[in-house]
């Protein structure tokens, strides 16, 4: 039996959730920035149209773009509005696989019978009901498979930049190969640069390029991963929904600057402030990691990064933070310019699972004690409330 598989997609969603704020802002040109302001993260319409790009460092677009709205970032509001969708699809299936804050695959099979009605028609009552109950506009792509519920996502955006009311679109099982021939592999989620050039050496421009070539030579190429792409694109669902919350393989947080930096202090104490938050983060979730790893991203967006194996799995950032001062001493260039910096946290493991040092376990357990006190009282006030001395130590 084939899978039916719904994607969902808030259109332009931090925007759309500032209208909510602000009605005065519709049919007006608006950008909603990064955490620090320090690039575009959500384009209304009209921006997309005047020319802004998505990432766009707005310390250039503000002077580039004068007529445009430029918001500041409210991430606890953006998250209770995608709180407020999410749960409207409970109303519809609970096989809800949340994708991100405003993307969510839905598996709609033999729901027919439920709703008396067609596969089309509702998802058509998904982008009625979230409307008018929550006011957000969202797109739906209907299909077989996840990789094509996005495309045919696409598709309806791209409609709809002529048809404003087309907000949903099936790619049905005999349609599937030729909206294939009018698709460059680059436009398929999952196939990335590297990929696609591959790809492009051996002549294969579009997707159905790639689903005409033979199972031997795609494993050759690509392994496991082509052979499931391949069937996806064909309708068969090798990537099922799966509902619920799952635990993460890694967490990590980035930022831009404000403004373009040379000082390895500053990035330092940017950087304590994500591992910080990383922390807070394995805590909540009740996670440890064994590998952390830095990034610094320079103003041409090239990449330094590097890795650390941990001797033992941690959540406290007063032993991270050390770590990551050798770590980024490894990787800062004196005379560059950067643009952000990042922090990651991966191998998670359960912490109920893990014990404590015998040689350091008194003064962990009081760590651990005075951090859960530190994140009940940010909770409380609000993030920032404590202001931890080895956050600004340089």
């Amino acid at each position: 039996m084939k899978r039916v598989i719904a994607l969902v997609d808030c259109n332009n969603f931090f925007v759309s959730c500032e209208r909510l704020l602000k009605p005065e802002l519709i049919g007006k040109p608006v950008c909603v920035l990064s955490n620090n302001d320090g690039c575009v993260v959500s384009r209304s319409n009209e921006a997309k149209k005047m020319g802004v790009e998505m990432g766009a460092p707005y310390f250039i677009a503000k002077n580039q773009f004068k007529k445009v709205i430029f918001l500041s970032g409210n991430l606890p509001y953006y998250c209770e509005i995608s709180k407020r969708v999410m749960d409207k699809l409970q109303d519809f299936t609970p096989d809800i696989e949340i994708y991100s804050i405003d993307e969510a695959f839905l598996d709609l099979t033999g729901l027919r019978k439920t709703f008396n009605c067609s596969y089309e028609e509702i998802t058509e009552r998904i982008v009625k009901d979230i409307k008018e109950e929550i006011g957000i506009d969202v797109s739906v792509g209907l299909s077989y498979s996840k990789v094509l519920a996005k495309l045919a996502n696409d598709k309806a955006k791209n409609l709809q930049k002529t048809l404003p009311d087309k907000k949903t679109y099936k790619i049905g099982y005999r349609q599937i190969k030729e909206e294939l021939k009018g698709t460059l592999i680059s436009e398929i989620w999952g196939i990335g640069r590297n990929t696609q050039a591959l790809l492009n050496k051996y002549l294969i421009q579009t997707a159905y390029d790639f689903i005409s070539q033979d199972d031997i030579w795609i494993k050759k190429k690509m392994g496991k991963i082509g052979l499931d792409m391949k069937q996806e694109l064909l309708g068969n669902s090798i990537s099922p929904v799966i509902a619920g919350d799952i635990a993460p393989k890694s967490i990590s947080r980035s930022e831009s600057f404000k403004e373009f930096q040379t000082d390895k202090n500053y990035i330092q104490e940017q950087l304590n402030s994500h591992i910080h938050k990383v922390c807070k983060k394995l805590r909540e979730e009740n996670q440890m990691t064994s590998c952390i790893s830095v990034m610094l991203r320079t103003k041409d967006f090239q990449v330094e990064n590097i890795k650390l194996n941990l001797a033992y799995p941690i959540n406290i950032e007063f032993d991270l933070i050390e770590k990551s001062k050798e770590m980024l001493n490894q990787i800062f260039k004196k005379g560059v310019i950067y643009r952000s910096v990042g922090f990651c946290a991966y191998k998670l493991t359960s912490a109920e699972t893990q014990q404590i040092s015998i040689f350091d376990s008194n003064q962990t357990l009081k760590k651990q004690e005075l951090l859960k006190s530190c994140d009940k009282l940010e909770e409380r006030f609000g993030r920032g409330i404590i202001k931890l001395g080895i956050l600004n130590k340089k």
